[in-house]
């Protein structure tokens, strides 16, 4: 008798320790009471971080305010994730939400109901964004057309459709903090911020584990196209030999130095790079050619 008691005892410690691992993160409180928001700031925040490429609806034709119905389908080996509606919807978008529930959501991967987001909303990087800009964007998303589209439920199995596993997976594998150490060169530092933050390249540049965490002593190195076709290119100097001006250029028009032009999804990051300041495209050009060089995986 003794023994079940303490076989039941330790399985109580451990189902108690896996809830207290696997809880979700909170924001300090009175999150977001000092600033303004910007809904103009907001604006260049929201193409920095290439929401309308991946929450307008794929059938949508371009808008100059995107409606952000989502339903973009995005294959990995875990399943299928489907672009939530985060318009300014009060029911079926993200309208009715707080500052505060918004911040959560984007910078730590937890919905307003407590529940974990899956990665393929790319927290992991939206994590580094400021208090300001997340602020910024905020308000600004709050402008953009309202859909009353109902989000598509993600095609997931088991074991991968229990969510609240994914609070062990956070606490193992999402970076904590930038990748490239703070630099000395401003210039760079403003660049990391927009790519390892904003612009979250690493998502597509960097190989993944067979959990699906990204290998960060292979950061920006390439990685294999989720789709399946082709792979997603090593942007190190180990690879790409371009000049910063080279990039800039890329970052504004599309063009490569031999005269190609970017296509498919990287098309899209342009449009969104292109509405930018020269001077963060030259910041993001820094922030490449600062890179360590890392051979191809």
């Amino acid at each position: 008798m003794a023994i079940w008691r303490g076989l039941g005892l330790v399985a109580l410690c451990a189902a108690g320790a896996g809830w207290f691992l696997t809880a979700p993160a909170s924001l300090p409180d009175g999150y977001g009471a000092t600033h303004t928001p910007d809904p103009e700031a907001g604006q260049l925040v929201f193409a920095a971080s290439g929401c309308a490429s991946c929450h307008t609806a794929p059938e949508a034709e371009a808008a100059e305010a995107p409606v952000l119905a989502g339903g973009l389908a995005f294959p990995s080996d875990f399943g299928t994730f489907y672009a939530p509606n985060i318009s300014s919807d009060p029911a079926a978008g993200i309208g009715g939400w707080s500052l505060p529930e918004f911040a959560r959501a984007v910078t730590l991967g937890v919905s307003p109901g407590g529940a974990h987001y899956y990665p393929a909303f790319p927290y992991g990087s939206y994590q580094n964004m400021t208090d300001g800009d997340v602020a910024d964007l905020y308000a600004y998303m709050q402008t953009l057309p309202a859909s009353d589209t109902v989000s598509r439920p993600h095609d997931v199995g088991f074991p991968f459709n229990i969510r609240r596993g994914l609070g062990l997976w956070k606490r193992a594998f999402l970076p904590s903090g930038f990748v490239m150490p703070d630099p000395d060169d401003p210039v760079v530092a403003r660049g990391r911020y927009l790519a390892e933050g904003l612009a979250h390249c690493a998502e597509c540049h960097t190989p993944r584990n067979a959990v699906g965490a990204l290998q960060t002593d292979q950061w920006m190195a390439g990685a294999p196209n989720p789709s399946g076709k082709g792979r997603i290119p090593n942007i190190t100097p180990a690879a790409l030999q371009w000049s910063q001006g080279d990039l800039v250029e890329y970052f504004t028009s599309g063009f490569t130095p031999d005269y190609d032009s970017a296509g498919g999804e990287m098309a899209e990051v342009i449009e969104n790079l292109s509405q930018l300041p020269e001077a963060d495209r030259e910041a993001l050009a820094a922030y490449v050619a600062a890179l360590p060089p890392i051979p191809s995986p």
